[in-house]
C-alpha cells in the first residue's frame, strides 16, 4: 500500500499533489520543509560572507579581508559540521577564498 494519494491540487487543475496517509509522513514532511528553509538561509548566509570577502579582496583591503575570511571560515566550518555543506566542499570554498586574501596580504 502507498503511503501517499494522488489528488488535484485545489489551486490548480492540471497539477497533481501527493498527499500523506499516515501521521508519521505527515510530520516527517513537515519537518523536512522546515528544515529546507534552514538550509537555504545558511547557504544564503554562506553566500553573503563569501561576497564580502570577494568586495574587500577586490578593493585590496588586506585587514577587512583578513577579519571577512575568518567569519566565513567559522561559518563554512559549521555549515559542514551540521550536513548543510559536503566537508569537502566547505574545504575546497575556505581554500579558494584563502588564497585570494593571501595574493593581497602579499601584495601589500
Amino acid at each position: 500500500m502507498s503511503l501517499y494519494v494522488k489528488r488535484l491540487d485545489c489551486f490548480s487543475s492540471f497539477k497533481e499533489a501527493e498527499v500523506a496517509i499516515h501521521k508519521s509522513v505527515i510530520k516527517r514532511q513537515k519537518q523536512a520543509e522546515k528544515q529546507q528553509l534552514i538550509n537555504k538561509s545558511v547557504k544564503s548566509m554562506l553566500k553573503t560572507l563569501s561576497k564580502k570577502v570577494e568586495q574587500a579582496v577586490e578593493a585590496k583591503n588586506a585587514d577587512i579581508a583578513k577579519n571577512a575570511m575568518i567569519k566565513a571560515m567559522k561559518a563554512y566550518d559549521k555549515a559542514a559540521s551540521k550536513g548543510i555543506l559536503h566537508k569537502s566542499t566547505a574545504s575546497r570554498k575556505i581554500s579558494r577564498l584563502s588564497t585570494k586574501v593571501s595574493k593581497i596580504a602579499t601584495a601589500q
